[in-house]
């Protein structure tokens, strides 16, 4: 499956409390990243590195960061949303996806599960993934919760 990131229209992620941000510092990120509507897989590609090369700072984003990053997952998301239709993929399989798409294995997932045997259990369907795994996984992948309930 070709599938980078999956994400559905199920419930919207709850919106942040607003923040100043600096008009001048926010101007000088769009110019760098210059996100805009995604049309092509080479777009989508380019504004998911611009997302990780934010999230994976090891610092914690200013609000001009973060208001940008909010944007591009907007844009990801939509065109996503349009290439690749989820249907009633199970969350099981939403997951096995994800860590496909991701190069995970499992023991890529112990910080999400707590524990190698929950994760074991999970993948292999012997443990349905709880509510409180359901936000961390959407948090770990970047994606709404509902894919995993």
């Amino acid at each position: 499956m070709a599938v980078r990131t999956m994400t559905a229209t199920a419930a919207p992620q709850p919106r942040r409390p607003a923040r100043d941000i600096n008009k001048t510092a926010y101007g000088e990120l769009l110019v760098r990243a210059l996100p805009r509507v995604i049309k092509t897989e080479a777009e989508n590609e380019r504004i998911i590195a611009e997302i990780e090369r934010l999230d994976t700072s090891g610092r914690a984003l200013t609000p001009e960061e973060d208001s940008l990053a909010e944007l591009m997952t907007v844009l990801v998301r939509q065109f996503e949303e349009g290439r690749y239709p989820l249907g009633e993929a199970s969350p099981l399989d939403v997951l096995r996806v994800l860590m496909e798409n991701h190069d995970l294995r499992q023991r890529d997932l112990i910080p999400v599960f707590g524990s190698s045997s929950v994760v074991s259990d999970v993948l292999n369907g012997k443990r349905s993934i709880s509510k409180a795994h359901a936000r961390k996984l959407a948090d770990f992948f970047h994606v709404t919760v509902g894919l995993f309930v």
